[in-house]
Order: structure tokens, then sequence, then C-alpha cells
């Protein structure tokens, strides 16, 4: 007997992941050779492209939000990992202490310094800046205008002596009470002035970090050195936040819900996933639709299930029994990824997917010179 083709409602059902009150079922993927007899399921490059698409939900400099939609899971978390921890970045590696005679001991100040966002020139950041080796013997003299950024910290708290005798705040009875990332010195050397000035400049992020409280005669001297790296060295390294994904929920209404359970069914969901709709006059007077002499009543409509936060709180209730059915598409994967600021965050995404295929080119040439 020949095997009937899948319909497209077949599918389409085989990549949903079933949410139950209290299980969850079909969470593998059967997507593979040999699984359906009579389908071929082997990986294709062009039916992959017909399959993949990318949708943006938002995509502002620090924060980006969008959906890969056709791909498995391990190449999604692949990118999350990847952007996590692979993408290279710009943070204060060794802080040189002259002075620090603030309640701050130095290895404290130190790590605080570490974890400040810095930004500057795209190109100077990407093309211009290379790897720092560690010389075995820290020889000092190894650090080049190409591979190290110089910064400098240098505050002394001071009295205010046109301070108001009665005054209580700190920031106003002294210069420098307290100290922001606002304060920290960029100290360009050999080509990096053509590279990182102006509005290029290296910078703090956000300049109102506060780094450190000072009273009078306290005092921060330091010297920075910026070198490159990458998340899995260091979190300071990392280009994000957050870099995280959730599956794609859906919402099926397999039976009319009318009146005050559509009402009571809206409120079982995050605001805007249900809406209300009257019945028309077109819909109660189709056969067997469920619409039968309710036109004008409210009924329950999925508007948006990309804001659904699953909470299966709608399966709890015996009125909706039977008329609805959640789960989650396994292919559709909504990223929300939040920049740092060193990186524009959709930038962080598409330099992701070089290092993914960088990743696979060197894993081809080790098994080409493996089977030779």
């Amino acid at each position: 007997m020949p095997h009937k083709p899948p319909t497209k409602e077949e599918l389409e059902k085989r990549k949903i992941v079933g949410v139950n009150l209290e299980t969850v079922t079909d969470v593998s993927s059967t997507d593979f050779p040999g699984h359906y007899p009579g389908e071929d399921h082997a990986w294709d490059i062009e039916r992959f492209k017909r399959g993949f698409s990318v949708e943006f939900h938002q995509n502002d400099p620090h924060e980006a939000s969008f959906s890969l939609i056709g791909i498995d899971a391990s190449i999604a978390n692949a990118f999350r990992r990847i952007m996590i921890a692979d993408v290279p970045t710009l943070a204060i590696e060794n802080v040189f202490v002259w002075n620090n005679t603030s309640v701050i001991q130095d290895e404290v100040l130190a790590h605080r310094l570490g974890l400040i966002p810095f930004t500057g020139g795209r190109e100077g950041l990407t093309d211009f800046l290379k790897w720092y080796r560690k010389p075995a013997n820290g020889d000092p003299a190894e650090c080049k205008d190409f591979n190290t950024v110089a910064l400098e910290l240098n505050v002394k708290c001071e009295h205010n002596e046109n301070a108001d005798p009665n005054e209580t705040d700190p920031t106003k009875l002294y210069h420098h009470a307290h100290v922001y990332a606002k304060d920290i010195v960029f100290k360009p050397i050999g080509r990096q002035v053509d590279y990182f000035s102006g509005e290029d400049i290296i910078r703090p992020v956000n300049p109102d970090i506060l780094i450190a409280k000072l009273r009078p005669g306290q005092e921060i001297n330091v010297q920075m050195h910026m070198h490159k790296g990458v998340g899995s060295d260091h979190a300071k390294f990392s280009p994000v936040a957050t870099a995280s994904y959730r599956i794609m929920p859906t919402i099926t209404i397999t039976q009319p819900i009318l009146g005050r359970d559509a009402e009571k069914f809206q409120r079982c969901f995050p605001k805007g996933v249900i809406g209300l709709e009257k019945v028309t006059a077109e819909e109660a007077a189709q056969k067997g639709s469920g619409y039968e002499g309710h036109e004008g009543e409210l009924k329950a409509v999925v508007v948006d299930p990309k804001s659904d936060t699953v909470s299966r709180e709608a399966l709890r209730h015996e009125e909706f029994k039977d008329k609805v059915k959640l789960g989650r598409r396994r292919d559709h994967f909504i990223y929300l990824v939040e920049s740092t600021g060193q990186w524009k965050s959709d930038a962080i995404f598409l330099e992701s997917v070089s290092h993914l295929k960088a990743k696979a080119k060197a894993l081809e040439k080790q098994l080409v010179n493996m089977v030779r």
C-alpha cells in the first residue's frame, strides 16, 4: 500500500509541543530520516531555505527582540551561547593602583572598574585593536597601541569653600564626593588617536555608574589597561547583559467561548494575548460553527500568542475543558538580546552567525585532515 503523504495540518501538528494541565507531550523532534516510513526527512539546504525565516519585533541599539523560525534547538542554543561567551569586547584587565585612600579595598576597586562597560569607534574596536598576548615574564613593554588601551582615574575629594554652612548633602559640601565612570580619562597612544577621537573616543557606556564615595583627604589615583577578551574567560567581556530565547507559544480555541466565559478566558492570559470580538451574522448563520443564535455576543479570539507566558491558568477552569489547547512550536525561537553598549544588539547576533560559520569550517577542516 503506497504511503500517503502528510497534509499541511499534520506537518504543523508535528512541530507542536503539547502543554497540558500537569504534563508536557511530544517534546522530541520527529523530523529525521527513518522516523516516518516513506517520508524523506534528510537535511536539504533548499528545503531549509524555504522553511527558515527571521522576524524582528524590536531593534534598538541596546535591546533587540527577534524570531528565528524553522531551525533546530541545537542551532538556536549555539547562537545564544556564542553571543554570551565568544563575541569579543574591550574591558579593563589590569589596574595599577598608585594611591587609594578610599574605604574600598584595592582588589574590590579593581573588580568594580573591570565591570564597567565601555564603548568607542566601531572600526577601531573591531579592526584596529588586536588580541593581547600576555608575555611569560609580564614585561609591560609588550603593551602596544594595537593591543592595549590606557585609562586613568585621578580624583581627590576636597572641601567646597562655597558650600552653605548648613548644607548636609555631601555632593554639595565637597568636590568629588562621588566618583563616577565619567571621571575615567582615556589616554590615547600611537595610532589610537586616529580611531578613537571625537564621538568615537573610548568612554563608559553609562557615565553615571558610581565607582566610590570619598570624603576630604581621600583620593583614588589608578591607571588601567584594557584588552580584548571573551565572555568564556570572564563575564566582564560578555557583550550582552542577557541573551535568551523562548519557544513560541500556541493557543488553539477548539470550541467557541462566549459571553462572560470569554471575558474570564481573557483574564487567564497576559494583557493583549486574548481579544474579544462580537459574533457576526455570517458566523451565527453558519451551521455547525457553534455560534448559532449568538449573533452580537462577545467571543474569545487569539490576538497575540507571542506575549503569552504559558501559565496554564485557563486549563484550571472546568468551563474551558476541551475548548482550548496550549502548546509551543518547537522550531520557533523568540530571542531577547540586551547589549551592554559596546556592540549594537542586532550586530551581536550577526557576529554570532559569523563565529558559528567559522567554527563549522574549522570542524570541517579537522575532519578532512583526520581521514587523510
